[in-house]
């Protein structure tokens, strides 16, 4: 599976998720500008030894992960996503695409993509899971629908 995380603010929320790629055999790709260092002490902290076992991409901009991967099938979670994340049927290598911690994915990519916006339900009146728990219930979910193949 390939994770993708637009302009992440968190360091922590980051190093979660690095964790999370690297004992799944995840890629990892962070698109700029990002809100930290990736040599900050948080986000290794959170990796811990993890870190150099994970597939990690670097991109400056959203459409370089588009272009590279041009055959890629992109689903992007938001709290706006007109279907649920269990409704989707995944495959390996599809992108699961995840927006900063303040504001989501921006709107006119979610507009272009109606059909390929997820939710995770929540009570209505609060904003949203914390990033690295969003990123690892979904990633996980995408994986036992492969009957996580490679992993014990």
């Amino acid at each position: 599976m390939q994770i993708v995380l637009v302009e992440p603010e968190i360091p922590a929320n980051a190093g979660n998720i690095s964790r999370t790629c690297a004992v799944t055999g995840s890629a990892l790709h962070l698109v700029k500008p990002l809100g930290f260092s990736t040599d900050d002490r948080h986000l290794k902290r959170a990796g811990l030894d993890y870190w150099h076992h994970l597939d990690l991409h670097y991109h400056e901009k959203y459409s370089e992960v588009e272009e590279k991967y041009p055959q890629g099938r992109f689903w992007y979670l938001t709290t706006k996503g007109g279907s649920l994340y269990t409704e989707a049927d995944f495959q390996p290598d599809d992108f699961l695409v995840f927006g900063k911690e303040t504001a989501g994915l921006p709107q006119q990519l979610l507009q272009a993509n109606p059909d390929r916006c997820l939710r995770v339900p929540m009570i209505n009146d609060l904003r949203s899971l914390n990033l690295s728990n969003t990123v690892a219930l979904v990633l996980y979910e995408a994986l036992r629908q492969q009957g996580f193949k490679g992993m014990k």
